[in-house]
């Protein structure tokens, strides 16, 4: 699991995810561009439900509880910094 990107680096056991989040879109999914991740997701941007959602799509994707995903930098922006900690799984586009 030694992959290292401008999108996605290990910090130990924990990984360190740049997202480019897009609310209010028409389904929730995760791809890989060339320097981060795009998350879309059906929750408005308001009162922190696309934080939320976010938050718990990641933690599906990587097989921890949404209390392990913390929200690093970007709480009110489009681009956020997550850390996973001790990620189960490794999604595809993760790698």
């Amino acid at each position: 699991m030694e992959h290292e990107s401008s999108a996605i680096r290990w910090d130990g056991d924990d990984l360190v995810l740049v997202l480019r989040v897009s609310p209010g879109s028409s389904r929730d999914e995760i791809t890989r561009e060339h320097d981060h991740l795009k998350v879309r997701v059906q929750a408005p941007a308001v009162d922190g439900k696309a934080n939320k959602r976010v938050i718990n799509l990641l933690g599906k994707a990587f097989g921890v509880p949404k209390s392990a995903v913390k929200l690093v930098r970007g709480d009110s922006a489009r681009r956020k910094v997550v850390r996973i900690e001790r990620p189960a799984v490794l999604p595809d586009f993760a790698r």
